[in-house]
Formats: C-alpha cells, structure tokens, sequence
C-alpha cells in the first residue's frame, strides 16, 4: 500500500477520534446539569447551520454544473437541500420514541437522530479526506484539521442527549465514537470502491442533502429540546457561539 494511503487513513482516523474529545464532556457533567444539556444542544445547533450554510451548501452550489446558469444550478442546490430535510423529517417520524429508556424530553431520540446525521455527513468527509490526502499530503493535513474541529462539538451534540436520557456513559461514548469512525468507513469506500466513480455533481447532491438533514435537525430537533430547559436568550447565546466558533475555525484553517 503506497505511504499516501496509509497517512490518508492516519488522518482520516484522527479527524475522526476527535469526536470522542467532544463527547468526554459527559464526565465532567456528573451531577447531570440541565444547564450543560442547554449549552450542548444550542452549541450543536449553532455548529450544524454554520457548517451547512458556509461550508457544505456554498460547495455544493459551486460544484453543481458549473457551465449552466446560476438560477438552474440554485434550483437545483435548493431540490437537494429539500430532499435532505425530507429525509430528516421521515428519520423523525419513524424513529422510535414509545421505549422505556427513551425519557427527559425525549433527549435520547435527539441524540440518535443527531448521530444519523453526523455519519452522512462524515462519511462524505472521509471520502474527501482519502482523495485529498492521497493526492496533496499537505493539503490532506489541513483538512483534516479542520474535519477534527468541526467533529468535537458534533461529539458533544450526540454524547450529551444520550448520557442525560440513559445515564449510560459507556453507550454514549460508544455512539459518539460510531459517529466518529464514519471517517474511516468513508476512507475506506473511497480506497475500496468509490474513487474512480466520485464526481463533483455526486458530492454536490450529498453536500447539499446533508445539509437539508442538519439544518432541520437544528430547527427542529436541537434548538426546541435546548429551549425546554432555558430562556429564548440562552439558547441564542449559546446557538451563537457555536455559529461564532466555527466561522473562526474557517477564517483559520
């Protein structure tokens, strides 16, 4: 195996982990504070808009045949951002919510429906990160970087829920770390697979439904279950953070 590809999934591993770095919160909430649970989903949340309004839909608008109109490719951009909320609200509807060990505002199916869709999300990332450190190691480096940051926060935004509705740290960390690991299992469908097929409109379509799934997921899922425990004022203070964050994040990698 050429040394390109072993220190594209070094880094595609390592972006990954990072999830856990994210989700360690949980112990140090031990007296389960449902202040930390506000911050985590409003923090999420202002991660997940940002994310998808500066990152995955202005590359999914650029990549969307580049040689039509830009009123087509909008149109276009706006179909797939649309089948990804449609998604997202058929996850929620037929996602179990009746179980026994579901409860405290339904936080646990907030954390399943959040992890979906961090592992569509990374499973494209991991994708991007094989084919970019394969080809411009250095490159790969600085993705990967930037993966790793945006990856904590998302840790926390599946950890949290799940710890504070199970009390079971060992499932949450186990969840945050599948989520995680989606890296890798993107690598290897690019190493395996993927590669000679992927084309810019393909990754243009998976940018903007992922997209479609997180901005609902914010909306509809996070930012409420964070309002259930807090002021309008705190939600937004912490939903802008996260925003705030990961714009700082962009600017310097």
């Amino acid at each position: 195996m050429p040394s390109n590809t072993l220190y594209a999934f070094l880094l595609s591993f390592l972006a990954g982990i990072s999830t856990l770095i994210g989700a360690l919160i949980i112990f140090i909430d031990k007296k389960k504070n449902n202040k930390i649970v506000t911050i985590s989903l409003s923090f999420a949340a202002g991660v997940m808009v940002c994310v998808s309004l500066t990152d995955l839909l202005p590359n999914s608008f650029n990549m969307i045949l580049k040689d039509v109109r830009i009123f087509p490719r909008f149109m276009l951009m706006l179909t797939f951002l649309v089948t990804g909320i449609i998604i997202s609200m058929l996850i929620d509807k037929y996602l179990p919510s009746d179980n026994k060990k579901i409860n405290n505002n339904g936080l646990y199916k907030i954390g399943i429906i959040s992890m979906v869709a961090i592992v569509l999300h990374n499973i494209p990332e991991g994708i991007a990160t094989f084919i970019t450190s394969s080809n411009n190691i250095k490159l790969g480096i600085t993705l990967s970087l930037a993966i790793a940051l945006h990856n904590i926060p998302e840790g926390i935004s599946i950890a949290v829920p799940i710890y504070h509705s199970t009390n079971n740290k060992l499932k949450a960390i186990g969840y945050a770390l599948f989520s995680g690991m989606s890296e890798v299992l993107g690598s290897l469908l690019a190493c395996l697979f993927l590669a000679p097929f992927i084309n810019s409109h393909i990754m243009a379509a998976l940018y903007a439904i992922i997209a479609g799934i997180m901005i609902h997921i914010s909306v509809y899922e996070l930012i409420p279950g964070a309002y259930k425990n807090s002021s309008l004022k705190g939600v937004l203070k912490y939903f802008l953070i996260g925003f705030i964050i990961m714009i700082i994040s962009h600017l310097l990698i």
